[in-house]
């Protein structure tokens, strides 16, 4: 389904997101991937988007409090993991059913994935490629919102084909881009 830039708008500014209400996704895409690679040799491995229990999540690992967000009523959170090592959580991602389009609230590299000397890259693309799959599976074209940091919203424009919508911080990815993204970490 197309919009215009004026109808997506009016659509994802409607739904009363303030740019106070969470504290944006502030995850560099490092690299588009079809899966998960080794930063270091390249090597491949195949992904799993699992639903992540409150049990399993370590606090001192993490920089945002994710035991309080799978306590949160309407949220999910899922753990990106390896097939090969399904234990070890490569990153999270808070994730909101709005009846009309997928919200993300968090996400976050697991900090083995994070800097100059992470182990795997494609991380945080293969989670956004998760919520735009999941937005296609419940008939919403695909439609994903969430609102940025400042500084990234010019990466996420470039690396993921996001757009801004108003003056604030939120940020959408359409039908056309959802596509390529699910196309590119979950091929038929």
């Amino acid at each position: 389904m197309l919009f215009s830039a004026w109808i997506k708008y009016v659509f994802f500014v409607s739904l009363g997101i303030k740019s106070n209400d969470m504290p944006g996704i502030n995850e560099l895409i490092d690299k588009l991937t079809n899966s998960i690679e080794n930063a270091i040799t390249g090597e491949r491995f195949s992904t799993d988007v699992i639903p992540v229990k409150a049990s399993e999540i370590k606090v001192n690992e993490w920089l945002f409090d994710w035991k309080k967000e799978t306590k949160q009523p309407n949220r999910t959170v899922v753990k990106l993991v390896t097939k090969e090592n399904p234990k070890v959580i490569q990153g999270l991602l808070c994730l909101e059913d709005r009846n009309d389009h997928i919200y993300m609230h968090l996400l976050e590299n697991a900090k083995f994935n994070k800097g100059k000397g992470k182990v795997y890259v494609g991380v945080a693309g293969n989670l956004v490629a998760y919520a735009c799959k999941l937005s296609f599976e419940k008939g919403y074209d695909g439609y994903i919102a969430f609102e940025s940091k400042t500084k990234l919203i010019k990466h996420y424009t470039e690396t993921l084909g996001a757009e801004r919508f108003g003056s604030g911080l939120l940020m959408a990815i359409d039908t056309k881009n959802s596509k390529i993204l699910v196309d590119k970490y979950f091929p038929q």
